[in-house]
């Protein structure tokens, strides 16, 4: 499975994101899940099977296919739920 971590510049705010779920996928002991980050603009379907964008862009990304949105790109607890919720929708937890 592959996740794309999706902001504005596809800089600091994405790679914040993959930094941050690798290690939920770290704490809850998941392996073989690929996760990168991008820019809205480069982003396409084909690059990942979930997409994590924040709720400023979201509507942007609506085209990608499975889109996450997050409320907060700091709150650790709601990434982490919204994680869990699409490993497990995908029996990988």
């Amino acid at each position: 499975m592959k996740i794309l971590a999706v902001c504005g510049s596809g800089l600091g705010t994405s790679f914040m994101v993959e930094m941050n779920i690798n290690q939920i996928l770290g704490e809850l002991g998941v392996t073989g899940v690929e996760v990168s980050h991008s820019d809205l603009s480069s982003a396409t379907p084909a690059d990942a099977d979930v997409f994590f964008l924040a709720k400023d862009i979201a509507e942007g990304g609506e085209h990608l296919g499975e889109v996450v949105v997050m409320e907060s790109i700091i709150d650790m607890d709601e990434l982490r739920t919204k994680v869990k919720q699409v490993l497990e929708e995908r029996g990988l937890l």
